[in-house]
């Protein structure tokens, strides 16, 4: 593959475009997560409602709180900028402690991506609450490169609490 070719496969990566129409900002897992958070509280509170109303009330509590939820999910998987994520850890990764001689970048590059994109799928847990589904989903991440889960574990860690700074107040009451 050609260097152009590979350059335009790298932005076309990064733009995350949806899978049908192929736009720009399609954020499917963020999207996700919160629209199944929202249905299930939004069905909640519309279940609250008595009387004859409270089956509608719940189905319609599900349908905005999905919309909402998802609409709250995405804005947070957009949060995270992979290419900026991916330049910042591509400049610093030696100088992090764990990281071992003779190891480059692209040795650590697939944990530092799995921790920037899992911090979103797991909203309100810390990383060590999650971190036994991280070693789980690491062990069944295809582009894993050649580290186990520990040896990955302090990459994706960093990843995670680096996004987690960049998110308003603290996210998952750890106190970083």
């Amino acid at each position: 593959m050609a260097t152009n070719d590979l350059n335009r496969d790298r932005e076309n990566r990064d733009s995350n475009p949806d899978a049908i129409t192929g736009s720009p900002g399609s954020h499917p897992i963020g999207t996700g997560v919160g629209a199944a958070g929202g249905g299930a509280a939004g069905a909640a509170i519309g279940a609250a409602v008595t009387g004859p109303a409270a089956p509608v009330g719940a189905v319609v509590g599900a349908v905005v709180g999905a919309v909402a939820g998802g609409l709250a999910g995405k804005g947070a998987a957009e949060a995270v900028n992979p290419t900026a994520e991916d330049a910042y850890w591509r400049e610093n990764y030696k100088n992090r402690p764990y990281v071992e001689q003779g190891r480059t970048y692209d040795d650590y590059r697939p944990a530092y991506e799995y921790g920037w994109q899992s911090r979103a799928k797991h909203p309100g847990r810390t990383f060590d609450d999650a971190e036994t589904d991280l070693a789980r989903g690491w062990d069944k991440t295809r582009d894993r490169g050649n580290l186990g889960w520990e040896k990955a574990k302090q990459a994706t860690r960093d990843a995670w609490h680096r996004v987690e700074r960049a998110m308003p107040g603290d996210a998952d009451r750890d106190g970083r």
